[in-house]
């Protein structure tokens, strides 16, 4: 178990050292839920989220989007179009500070 609340064990197994429930990556932090925009690179999801953000001059709201690459395990294989929820782990490479641990709904 990863540690975080609502989040399962994959039922198929892998040989990744870097998955958090078959490997030795510790999760910690931020917890957020994106969308996989692309799934191109080697065990790497594009994630992106849409979040508001209060204008104060004008007193409404702005939609943003926040984009981060995430590692996607072998036993989770999360593919473009799917909704997952992605932790906050170590830097596993330059721009990779993420890891999927769940598909919420597939595409």
């Amino acid at each position: 178990m990863v540690g975080i609340k609502g989040v399962e064990n994959p039922k198929s197994e892998c040989t990744d050292i870097k998955c958090p429930f078959h490997g030795e990556l510790k999760v910690r932090g931020r917890t957020f839920e994106g969308t996989v925009k692309s799934d191109k690179m080697t065990n790497t999801v594009t994630v992106e989220w849409e979040r508001m953000i209060l204008v104060p001059k004008y007193n409404r709201y702005i939609k943003r989007r926040s984009k981060v690459k995430a590692h996607n395990p072998e036993c989770i294989k999360a593919k473009t179009g799917d909704r997952v929820l992605i932790v906050e782990c170590r830097p596993l490479s330059r721009t990779k500070k993420f890891t999927v641990v769940k598909v919420v709904s597939q595409k």
